[in-house]
């Protein structure tokens, strides 16, 4: 999934060691509970060797279940309840599940897209095998202290329609280098929920099945890109303590570069070298 997840080259890392990229296969299922245990243990890892680790992506639920100790009990989960539910989706559509879902735990259900039937999945299954909603969970979880010093820094543009722009080349150069055929071989697998409810790769199913044109799917994707990107800075606005550092109107990354620094020496942490580069 080199391509949909925009996962940097070799040249793009410069050098810098990446942790978790590329360590899963795209057949296996994976949650944020799964995200949080494995980016936890890297964590540790990274510190004990006298290192800064830095956590980069934009998946709102994954970085604070981490950062802010939102965890859910291993008994939690059960693989056979998750197959039946998935089934029932692909007869009923997610939207049945996701009212299923509303029914209990009207809160979180506010908080998922209907169309999300990953994180709607898990958060059925969570209630059913332990009689606890997810948002219960999640309260419990928050009363213990995070175990981080956090120094958050969220890229933004002040122009809505610039950032809109961004996304829509960026997803024609995804179709240009392969995207299609990359989202051919993870429709083929035989099961594959978390993977195939990635956006670049489910909105391609209609094409798959003769539904619409390509042209359509490509349309889709960047309207879902679009609102994903719309959600996740409303989502990270609601958080505090957050460093904004609004990109266009720096006028090149070394300005960007040096005003995320300034935020991180601000917390006495030192400055990253390059002899960082061996972690």
């Amino acid at each position: 999934m080199d391509i949909g997840t925009a996962k940097p080259s070799k040249e793009e890392m410069l050098g810098v060691p990446h942790h978790l990229i590329g360590f899963l296969e795209p057949g296996e299922p994976f949650s944020a509970a799964d995200y949080v245990e494995a980016a936890s243990k890297t964590i540790r890892e990274i510190c004990a060797r006298g290192h800064l680790p830095v956590i980069a992506g934009g998946t709102g639920l994954y970085v604070r279940s981490l950062l802010y100790n939102i965890s859910f009990p291993p008994e939690s989960r059960d693989p056979g309840l998750r197959a039946a539910l998935y089934e029932k989706a692909e007869k009923e559509g997610a939207k049945a599940l996701w009212d299923e879902l509303r029914s209990f735990d009207p809160e979180a259900a506010a908080k998922i897209h209907p169309n999300n039937l990953g994180r709607t999945v898990r958060a059925i299954e969570i209630y059913r095998v332990t009689g606890v909603t997810m948002t219960e969970h999640v309260r419990r979880s928050r009363e213990a202290p995070t175990p981080y010093d956090v120094c958050a820094i969220g890229l933004t543009f002040s122009d809505r329609a610039a950032l809109y722009g961004r996304i829509n080349v960026r997803v024609d150069k995804m179709v240009a280098d392969g995207l299609p055929e990359e989202a051919r071989k993870i429709a083929g697998l035989k099961n594959a929920p978390t993977a195939m409810q990635a956006i670049g790769y489910k909105e391609f199913i209609p094409y798959f099945e003769g539904r619409c044109t390509l042209g359509d799917s490509v349309e889709q994707i960047k309207r879902e890109t679009r609102r994903y990107a719309k959600r996740q800075l409303t989502w990270f606005r609601r958080g505090a303590g957050i460093h904004w550092i609004t990109v266009d109107a720096c006028a090149d990354f070394a300005e960007e570069y040096g005003r995320a620094a300034e935020f991180i020496e601000a917390k006495g942490w030192p400055r990253w070298t390059a002899a960082d580069q061996k972690d």
